[in-house]
């Protein structure tokens, strides 16, 4: 009787630990999160306990549908309990003074009206929208009338150099190789003619707006940027360029990158990060192109963001 007794307890204790056990390995709840659609952004949020904000502008003719195809990170920032805004903010190349205040109240207006920590807000873009998070992150930490400051910043292969990209968009038509690169290049000429002038003529222009002006090493906009964290992306795939533009390296946005990267770290700018890519670059539909939103390793980017 005693040994049936003993079998029983025995039975009984071990039932009982592989319940605890259970109760205590169960998947923890997943956090909810809730999706937001407007005509300005997009808006995926945690709904409780976000850590971060990732603000993600588009390249030029780009809207928010376009980054959330190209730069599929949702699921990394939601395991991160990070809100992603996607920008339809895009056609810029700079930023006139009346715009940067408009945008700088636009994205504070985001952040309130969502509930959104203003503590810890990461801007970043792709092509020219890296121009545009460049210019509004400085000027928000210079601007005192904001009650929010970018802990970092980031752009992904953008064109930075105004000057220089009027220049190489001659050499461009005077080549008559590409008909996308031909009717690009038509439109930025005309563009900056219009707007900034003939740079050989009067390069002020060109350093008052433009994110950096290599001929005169000019970062005067990017003075807001000195403490924070920044990152440089480009894949300067020399022989893709060369075999579908026929582009000198002279001409890519990765050559004007490098040496931002370079005139930032000789002026005391410390938190400064130059990633060059190989072999990255590809659109959605799987075409190779060095100027995509695929050469950011996003896991890599989200440990920056969150430590």
């Amino acid at each position: 009787m005693n040994k049936i007794f003993e079998i029983i307890l025995i039975i009984t204790v071990l039932v009982s630990c592989k319940n605890v056990k259970s109760e205590n390995t169960q998947t923890p709840s997943k956090t909810e999160f809730q999706e937001i659609i407007t005509d300005n952004y997009e808006l995926s949020k945690p709904t409780e306990n976000i850590k971060a904000v990732l603000i993600l502008f588009p390249g030029f003719a780009n809207k928010a549908i376009d980054t959330k195809r190209e730069f599929k990170i949702i699921e990394i920032t939601k395991h991160n309990n990070i809100a992603v805004i996607y920008m339809n903010y895009n056609q810029k190349l700079w930023l006139v003074k009346d715009e940067k205040l408009k945008l700088a109240e636009q994205l504070q207006k985001i952040l309130l009206k969502n509930e959104l920590p203003i503590t810890d807000v990461y801007i970043g873009g792709y092509s020219s929208g890296g121009n545009i998070s460049f210019l509004i992150s400085s000027f928000l930490n210079e601007n005192k009338n904001f009650n929010f400051k970018p802990k970092g910043v980031f752009m992904v292969d953008s064109p930075i150099d105004l000057a220089a990209l009027y220049k190489s968009s001659e050499k461009n038509l005077e080549r008559n190789f590409s008909e996308v690169s031909v009717t690009e290049s038509t439109w930025i000429i005309e563009t900056l003619d219009k707007r900034l002038g003939n740079p050989y003529n009067n390069i002020s222009k060109y350093q008052e707006y433009a994110t950096y002006t290599s001929e005169t090493n000019n970062i005067d906009n990017l003075k807001g940027l000195k403490n924070i964290k920044i990152r440089l992306y480009t894949e300067p795939d020399t022989l893709w360029w060369k075999e579908n533009r026929m582009a000198d390296y002279d001409q890519l946005n990765s050559y004007y990158i490098k040496r931002l990267s370079k005139d930032l770290k000789e002026s005391g700018f410390n938190q400064v990060e130059y990633i060059q890519t190989e072999n990255k670059g590809y659109r959605e539909n799987g075409d190779r192109h060095p100027h995509s939103w695929s050469i950011v390793e996003k896991e890599d980017l989200m440990k920056w963001i969150t430590q």
